[in-house]
């Protein structure tokens, strides 16, 4: 009797677990993605990312009958208002990774990537008003230890990495701020909705400037362009139903998959360089997700984190 009402359980977790992991391998192997792409510009790729993640969206809602559901978002003033800035930010975050990924600097990516937990809980006390335990303010200073040491070790202050926490910290902020407004499909179509117009008119600007890299480009690089939008919204969602059937500390966990996979890569693959004291910048930030985690699993076993949600 009692495996019966078990069971279910079990199952939405497992599935949650698939659709976490592959929503964090997809943006862990992202970098790969761009080796096979033409030569492009960061704001040339993200305007190419949002006309075809619009499409994408769109047809997606169509084959859903998610359509009306995303029409009456347009009567919400203040949840369309909080989605256009979610929209600026997502926009920033993805322009930044992709000058990072083409200029060199993936490893400085994933470092961005690392400190976007530690961003979260500074937003949370600044911003919310919350209280941290010992072990998330020994992160934090651990974290602050790293970001100087990096900074020395660079001789700049490592930006693409702050720039990347920091965007994608506010859009998790944001969207939190969203609610259940809507469905994740609908909120995604309505953020790369939003971006449309600008991306379409520098997609065109670089057309009519004979730079556009669609200009002489084979029919199979065509095809791997409109991919951006299927590799853009399809890990977004996969997450949305991670989120929904996981408890907290799980998914909190699994999110290090995407940096770790693309620090190798950025080692193994593009062949950066890391000097001692990068090793030593990495190695206080990897102490300091080792605090989040632990504070993630002693919260989880203290009964503060949900259970695990059955998902009709």
């Amino acid at each position: 009797m009692s495996s019966g009402s078990t069971k279910p359980v079990r199952s939405e977790h497992s599935l949650g677990l698939i659709q976490g992991t592959t929503a964090y391998l997809v943006w862990g192997l992202l970098p790969l993605y761009f080796l096979l792409l033409p030569e492009i510009s960061a704001f040339e790729f993200v305007a190419v990312r949002i006309v075809f993640s619009l499409i994408f969206c769109a047809l997606l809602l169509f084959a859903t009958k998610q359509i009306r559901l995303f029409l009456n978002m347009f009567k919400d003033r203040r949840t369309m208002g909080r989605l256009a800035l979610a929209s600026v930010l997502i926009a920033v975050n993805w322009t930044l990774y992709a000058a990072a990924v083409l200029t060199g600097h993936v490893l400085e990516a994933s470092l961005g990537y690392f400190i976007n937990p530690i961003v979260a809980i500074v937003l949370g006390v600044i911003v919310l008003k919350e209280r941290l335990s010992r072990l998330q303010w020994s992160a934090l200073a651990v974290a602050t230890i790293a970001v100087l040491v990096l900074t020395f070790g660079l001789g700049r202050v490592p930006w693409i990495s702050l720039g990347l926490a920091f965007s994608f910290g506010f859009y998790g902020l944001v969207k939190s701020q969203v609610g259940k407004s809507g469905t994740a499909l609908g909120a995604l179509t309505m953020e790369t909705l939003i971006l449309a117009p600008l991306a379409g008119g520098f997609l065109i600007w670089t057309s009519s400037q004979d730079t556009s890299v669609f200009t002489g480009v084979a029919l199979p690089m065509l095809v791997l362009l409109a991919t951006s939008g299927i590799i853009t919204a399809v890990p977004l969602l996969l997450f949305g139903g991670a989120a929904r059937r996981l408890p907290l500390s799980t998914l909190g966990s699994l999110q290090f998959l995407a940096p770790i996979m693309q620090f190798i890569l950025g080692l193994l693959v593009f062949g950066e360089a890391m000097p001692v004291e990068r090793w030593v910048g990495f190695g206080l930030v990897w102490a300091a997700v080792a605090l989040i985690i632990l504070d993630m699993v002693r919260t989880s076993r203290a009964g503060h984190d949900p259970e695990p949600k059955q998902v009709s």
